[in-house]
């Protein structure tokens, strides 16, 4: 195994654990829909059982859901087999989703919803409550769409006569 591929499995591994540890924590310890304060108002833990997709949309389509995420699984191991994302920040990327995808699936599955608790915002204007699972696929994906935007190739020069389509010489 290369170190990426461990990189991989260590990063999909540590969200799963990370994620299914703090929601058994939360489901534990908090009264569904009653928040507590970690950071004032702007941090709080908040227990919701999410039916729907990520922030809470679609409420109640727990079988489609189970399809989505089945098959984001499947695109990211495609993508882990593809050249471009050999490299080990990119397969940390790929391990994070995975793990954040697979972490809401096994909720998904198991108790036929997602559970969130993490609760940010001020007073009434609050983010959607959602859990380390969404952190990491939300965070990895915009992370690996920032490295591959920043690793192509630079933009040609405009003042270039050799530029695609136009005629030298």
């Amino acid at each position: 195994m290369t170190r990426s591929t461990g990189a991989f499995l260590a990063c999909a591994a540590g969200v799963v654990a990370a994620d299914q540890l703090t929601k058994w924590f939360a489901a534990s310890q908090l009264i569904l829909g009653a928040p507590v304060s970690v950071f004032g108002d702007v941090v709080r833990f908040t227990l919701v059982h999410n039916t729907g997709a990520a922030f809470g949309l679609f409420p109640g389509s727990r079988g489609p859901f189970i399809v989505i995420s089945i098959l984001a699984i499947a695109v990211v191991l495609y993508l882990f087999l593809r050249e471009t994302y050999r490299s080990l920040h990119h397969r940390i990327l790929l391990g994070c989703i995975l793990g954040g995808a697979v972490g809401n699936l096994i909720d998904r599955i198991r108790l036929g919803y997602v559970v969130d608790f993490i609760d940010i915002g001020v007073g009434a204007v609050r983010w959607p409550v959602f859990n380390v699972a969404d952190s990491a696929v939300t965070l990895g994906v915009i992370l690996l769409a920032w490295n591959l935007s920043r690793s192509g190739h630079p933009a040609p020069d405009p003042e270039s006569p050799h530029r695609p389509g136009l005629e030298s010489g």
